[in-house]
């Protein structure tokens, strides 16, 4: 299955970078900059101008990387994810749960990564087809959330986004997170025009995840 394949590519990177930025041209270098660091899986968020403009050429440009994977992010209603999904994303994650974003995807076999702070909501997602929850806000759940979320739904693959850093990745993953999503600490030095900081973050977060998956097997 779509839905499944990318999913795992996903689970494989460990990290899905998330992209803000003032223009198409610097979400595309932030792009590049993740990408040669190793993270594979890049989120555009609708918060960039011309985001469907910037999906579509990283779509085109890493078409012979079929490793790396764009979605969208901040996707908040289903027109939204129709535009995402017709320039190429191949996953769309929302701040929120959306009923009707959550079966748009579901008929383009798109994986759906909504937002959830509870186990209602987690629960809510699950039965509308979200093969991946977004824990969000990650800084106000903490990583210990999800052992207790882990406790009634040992099934469920969670990512959490926001407050994931350097710090506290590895635990996140210890705790049995499927991945992670990073924005404002992965990219920050894009401030600066410093992409090679970005690559050097990048390749960081990847060694830390794979560390601690290391601790696991």
């Amino acid at each position: 299955m779509k839905i499944y394949k990318t999913l795992t590519k996903v689970m494989e990177s460990g990290v899905v970078a998330v992209v803000r930025a003032d223009s198409r041209e610097e979400a595309e270098a932030i792009s590049e900059a993740c990408v040669k660091g190793g993270i594979q899986a890049i989120e555009i968020t609708f918060t960039i101008q011309d985001a469907e403009a910037v999906i579509k050429d990283l779509a085109s440009h890493f078409s012979d990387r079929p490793e790396v994977i764009i979605g969208a992010g901040t996707v908040l209603d289903e027109m939204t994810a129709r535009i995402a999904i017709l320039a190429g994303a191949q996953f769309v994650v929302s701040p929120c749960f959306d009923e009707r974003t959550a079966k748009l995807c579901h008929l383009y076999q798109i994986p759906y990564m909504p937002g959830c702070m509870t186990i209602t909501e987690i629960k809510q997602a699950i039965e509308h087809g979200a093969g991946l929850i977004k824990l969000f806000p990650g800084d106000a759940l903490g990583p210990e959330f999800v052992k207790a979320v882990k406790g009634p739904l040992p099934q469920v693959l969670l990512m959490p986004t926001g407050g994931v850093s350097l710090d506290n990745v590895e635990e996140w993953i210890r705790n049995g997170c499927a991945a992670v999503g990073v924005g404002g600490n992965l990219i920050a030095p894009a401030i600066n025009g410093d992409y090679e900081k970005i690559t050097e973050n990048a390749r960081q977060y990847i060694q830390k995840v794979e560390r601690a998956r290391v601790g696991l097997a």
